[in-house]
């Protein structure tokens, strides 16, 4: 059977008093860390008679070697470090054995003891005696000392062991107090360094003694000598700059009577007259209730309120700069909220900045672009945009402006908040709504065939109605141009238009009878969206394309009723409504009406109303047809000729006798531009250069010499000529007065004078009958 380890009691050999004071000594009379390691170590050597020590100290709930001495005749070798207890430096079977029982282990000669025989260390080294003691304090295990002989067995002695057992209990409360001291001059180190990188000052004040203690940061902030005692209450003020000695006074007597915790900034004057800013934070601390001393820190800010008051200046500065600039300046959250805007956008909408960050503001938007606004969720996405919108101002009325976003992220790319900048843009937009209306009346007139390019001719009754033409051209008078189907009445108004003051605006055609009668209130007035089914998004009618220019009213005597009726309220007081709308718009627009149709028949018969006839009819101009101006078709026939042959790429150089003697014969009940058809048709089938008409095109023994399209107009006409012809004639040629025409037809004198100039009669015929 191999040894076991032996058993250490007081009884093996006797104890060694003055050995064990003399190593108690050297263990307990050192506080320093290092040099209490180098003295346990070299105590142990020397008593246990070993070869060799290692010393393990717990590392994060781990032994680890914290130094190893070796003998070296008679000195010894201490080298301090840390490493991990591997079988390349001890027995690490003996070393759990003593860590588990807490207890010595000690091999009288470890390469026979059966237990540890087999120890990787043990058969490499061919250890020997081997001494493992715990260091234990209070039943806790703060570390291990582990000895070693390898020169003979049986080195190490009851008594020796005994010794440093007793030596490893002192030698644990020594490295405790000695690991202790360590960290508490560690701490006390970082946190001078901490207080002096951080300029910070700590300290404490006793209420009752008026006494403070100073860190020596403290000091040195204050320039004062560390040697000294920290200034009393008086002395401190002292320091403090004059114009902030009153508020440090107020705050601390605040502080001392309620017993609340302070934080303030004030300045203090160095001893070489340097100002610097320092920010003083205050913890009561309470005894039984009552507070008995503060204790806090003092913080030199002097960069920090350097640099805001620099900041502070320049934010003024911005500021100013934004409050002046031309555009609208808003800064608005990342979830859309208004958090800042300008003096010009405040100005702009007469609000407040309470006001404009509150949710009415979002009222004066127009309520249009406020839904589209809405609809495209602009701030979801993470990149700059902009939009057009209209913006109520304080006078009531929208404004067009353009508004660009960008946003501010931070370091992770989230969105801080968005900067705004609003342009004006509501001149552009006159321009461009002006442009397109023109525009959309110019494509409309383009694809619509124009009757006439000018006007061609020289008879007198042409010269008579282009001298008419020619005067109420520069009036804003409404205008009734009234003719068969055919005679240009259309290019007689555009005629009016181009020698007005609104030439620069647009001409705006519209055909009344071309145009189904429910969508002719849309088509003059436009319509809100919704307004009806199919009305899908707002739009314009004829009057808002024609603003500042001039509405043509083509057929009118085809407007339904109702048009009639909201026709006669924009000549009246000249605003309209949109279909669907509410709001009142303002019509600047000169009107054109025409008409072939006898427009008085129609208000006798109740289909058109008399009111807006008189509306309309303040310039009358009748268009002749064309077989009262027969003088003009060779000249119309030589118009076309060259048109229509210079489109077919032919040359036409004479024109048939017998063609013009036929055109000039013919009756032309479809007027000019039944003529102009048969010119256009002649010159495609025309093969030579001289021009020539098919006869059967235009059957004289057919054509009644006046059309006669409307029998029971015809018959009313000839009734009331006869009536007034009569009433003339026994009133001998006299209109107002008791004997007079009018009164003895049962109307008005100008009444009466507007038909006889209607009928075309010569009153003065009736003065000698």
């Amino acid at each position: 059977m191999k040894e076991s380890p032996r058993t250490i009691d007081a009884t093996d050999e006797g104890f060694d008093l003055n050995a064990w004071i003399k190593a108690s000594e050297a263990v307990s009379g050192e506080i320093v860390l290092d040099k209490l390691i180098q003295g346990l170590m070299s105590t142990a050597l020397e008593h246990a008679r070993a070869e060799r020590a290692v010393l393990l100290l717990p590392q994060s709930d781990e032994l680890r070697v914290e130094a190893e001495a070796t003998a070296e005749g008679s000195t010894v070798a201490v080298r301090l470090g840390i490493a991990e207890p591997t079988s390349e430096i001890l027995a690490e079977s003996v070393l759990r054995q003593a860590v588990r029982t807490h207890d010595i282990v000690m091999l009288d000669d470890a390469s026979v003891d059966g237990r540890f025989a087999s120890d990787p260390y043990i058969q490499r080294n061919h250890a020997r005696s081997i001494l493992c003691v715990p260091l234990m304090k209070q039943g806790k295990q703060i570390g291990v000392l582990y000895l070693e002989n390898n020169s003979k067995a049986n080195a190490f002695t009851a008594a020796s062991a005994r010794l440093l057992k007793l030596l490893a209990s002192q030698a644990a409360i020594s490295l405790e107090n000695a690991r202790l001291y360590d960290h508490l001059q560690r701490s006390e180190a970082f946190l001078a360094q901490g207080e002096e990188l951080a300029r910070t000052g700590t300290w404490a004040l006793d209420l009752e003694t008026g006494r403070s203690r100073w860190s020596p940061q403290m000091f040195r902030i204050f320039g004062l000598d560390p040697t000294i005692d920290p200034p009393v209450m008086p002395n401190f003020l002292s320091l403090v700059h004059p114009d902030d000695r009153k508020a440090v006074r107020k705050t601390l007597a605040i502080a001392g009577a309620e017993g609340q915790p302070f934080d303030y900034t004030f300045r203090i004057v160095q001893p070489g007259g340097q100002q610097i800013f320092l920010r003083s934070v205050g913890t009561p601390v309470s005894q039984d209730g009552t507070v008995k001393s503060y204790f806090g820190t003092i913080m030199d800010v002097t960069e920090h309120e350097e640099m805001t008051r620099e900041i502070r200046q320049r934010e003024a500065e911005l500021l100013d700069v934004l409050n002046y600039a031309p555009q609208h300046v808003a800064i608005i959250g990342p979830d859309g909220h208004r958090v800042y805007a300008n003096r010009v956008a405040l100005d702009y909408a007469g609000v407040t900045l309470a006001e404009f960050q509150s949710s009415e503001y979002e009222k004066r938007i127009h309520p249009e672009d406020a839904e589209r606004l809405r609809a495209e969720s602009p701030f979801g996405s993470a990149t700059e945009f902009e939009f057009e919108t209209r913006i109520r101002g304080k006078d009531g009325a929208y404004r067009w402006f353009l508004v660009r976003f960008s946003p501010l992220r931070d370091s992770a790319g989230q969105i801080l908040r968005w900067y705004s900048v609003g342009t004006e843009i509501q001149n552009r937009k006159i321009a461009e709504e002006r442009v397109r209306n023109e525009n959309l009346a110019l494509r409309e007139e383009v694809d619509k065939a124009s009757l006439f390019e000018e006007i061609v001719g020289a008879s007198p009754s042409l010269n008579a109605v282009l001298s008419r033409v020619a005067k109420v051209a520069p009036t804003d008078s409404t205008v009734l141009i009234t003719g068969e189907t055919g005679t240009g009445k259309e290019l007689i108004a555009r005629a009016i238009h181009k020698r007005s003051a609104r030439s620069a605006g647009a001409f705006v055609s519209v055909n009344c009878a071309g145009i189904p009668q429910s969508l002719i209130s849309s088509e003059l007035f436009g319509h809100e969206k919704g307004a009806f089914t199919g009305a899908l998004q707002r739009r314009m009618g004829r009057f808002e394309m024609a603003q500042g220019g001039t509405l043509f009213l083509d057929e009118v005597g085809d407007l339904p009723p109702e048009t009639q009726i909201a026709l006669l309220r924009v000549l009246q007081e000249h605003e309209f409504e949109r279909v669907g709308g509410e709001r009142l718009i303002r019509a600047d627009v000169r009107v054109i009406a025409a008409t072939n149709r006898n427009l008085k028949t129609a208000i006798d018969t109740g289909v058109f109303r008399s009111d807006l006839f008189y509306r309309l009819n303040v310039f009358p101009i009748e268009v002749p047809p064309l077989r009262e101006r027969a003088d003009d078709i060779p000249m119309l026939v030589e118009y076309f000729i060259d048109r229509y042959a210079t489109t077919a790429g032919k040359k036409i150089r004479n024109i048939d006798r017998k063609s013009m003697e036929l055109l000039r014969s013919y009756q032309w009940p479809g007027n000019v531009r039944e003529l102009q058809n048969v010119i256009e048709r002649s010159v495609i089938i025309c093969e030579s250069e001289t021009f020539a008409v098919d006869e059967s095109w235009l059957p004289l023994d057919r054509m009644p010499t006046v059309p006669d399209t409307q029998p029971l107009a015809r018959m009313v006409e000839k009734q009331e000529r006869a009536a007034i012809e009569q009433a003339l004639a026994e009133s001998h040629g006299r209109v107002a007065g008791a004997r007079g025409a009018a009164a003895k037809l049962g109307m008005r004198p100008s009444t009466l004078e507007s038909k006889i100039r209607t009928l075309k009669i010569n009153k003065h015929s009736f003065k000698g009958v």
